[in-house]
């Protein structure tokens, strides 16, 4: 039986490829996001105290809410440019601004999708928070902001890569093929 390197066509090679390299770039995002998230939790207000009333619900904008949208914005701009140099190889494809606004664009719709299932991780009254017997904010290891926002992270990473790779970086698609081979 031949290795399993013949049996994928050399699309299904590339697009491993692809996603091997976008999870490394993501894993350094991961980095950069929980750092700024902590560093911000460190110097910040505490992280579940209420920022802003939702206009006429017994809805808050949280602390938590800020951070995390802050550590997303610093982590979507290094991942941007290492996907655009090195997952993706777009540098020559389009200009910096013309692919980093779908980048962009692409991650915020994801973040407001992590935005939402980060509130149901923390909120104490929703049926998936994370448990406060465990959780209980008593060191770094138990930070429920901190875990929230990894599970968060391990589940929008999938939507982001396929959105990413259709709608951001498809300029390299065309582009290499007006090359020719």
């Amino acid at each position: 039986m031949g290795s399993r390197g013949a049996v994928l066509s050399p699309r299904h090679r590339r697009n491993v490829a692809l996603l091997v390299r976008f999870g490394a770039v993501g894993a350094s995002g991961v980095a950069v996001n929980l750092l700024t998230l902590v560093l911000l939790q460190r110097l910040g207000p505490h992280f579940d105290d209420a920022v802003a009333a939702l206009g006429g619900t017994d809805y808050n904008l949280r602390w938590y809410h800020v951070y995390s949208t802050a550590a997303f914005l610093v982590a979507n701009l290094t991942n941007f440019q290492l996907n655009r140099t090195w997952t993706f190889r777009s540098s020559g494809a389009a200009s910096w601004a013309r692919e980093y606004w779908p980048f962009l664009a692409v991650g915020l719709g994801v973040q407001v999708i992590g935005l939402a299932l980060l509130t149901m991780l923390m909120h104490p009254h929703s049926p998936v928070s994370l448990p406060s017997e465990v959780f209980d904010d008593s060191s770094g290891l138990r930070n429920r902001l901190f875990w929230s926002q990894l599970v968060v992270i391990a589940l929008v990473t999938p939507a982001s890569f396929v959105l990413n790779k259709l709608w951001t970086f498809a300029a390299v698609r065309s582009w290499r093929l007006d090359l020719g081979p």
